[in-house]
């Protein structure tokens, strides 16, 4: 099992901004700390921590397509939970992958969203069975 995950994020302030609600709507609490943000579940929960990169390192950029990270996945309470979530991408303006798609726009039975942070990392929100 995870115990937690770095994540490198291009301006912190600019990331924490769309990572904070959203994980909130997960049911994760933010805490800051001197380094950048960490966002914490239950007991068995994996944190997330998001860290500014340094300027020396920006001019890559991320790409899911990369070697590295492709993307995370959380899992939702319900299919109304994904359907809450995806609402508040959409009216908060962050891009939504395979919305023509939504809600099966992997495998018929599969109810999940897609979007980006702005980073563009991309993130995925599942129902359960």
């Amino acid at each position: 099992m995870l115990h937690h995950v770095e994540l490198y994020v291009s301006d912190l302030t600019r990331s924490t901004r769309f990572w904070t609600p959203f994980m909130e709507l997960l049911g994760y609490q933010a805490e800051s700390w001197s380094g950048g943000m960490n966002y914490i579940g239950d007991d068995l929960s994996p944190y997330l921590c998001l860290l500014e990169a340094e300027k020396a390192h920006l001019s890559a950029g991320y790409h899911r397509k990369r070697v590295g990270l492709n993307h995370l996945a959380f899992r939702a309470r319900s299919r109304d939970h994904v359907d809450q979530v995806r609402s508040w991408v959409k009216e908060s303006g962050y891009p939504l992958l395979y919305d023509e798609r939504y809600p099966f726009a992997t495998a018929p039975d599969y109810y999940a969203l897609y979007c980006e942070d702005p980073d563009r990392i991309k993130l995925e929100v599942v129902a359960p069975d």
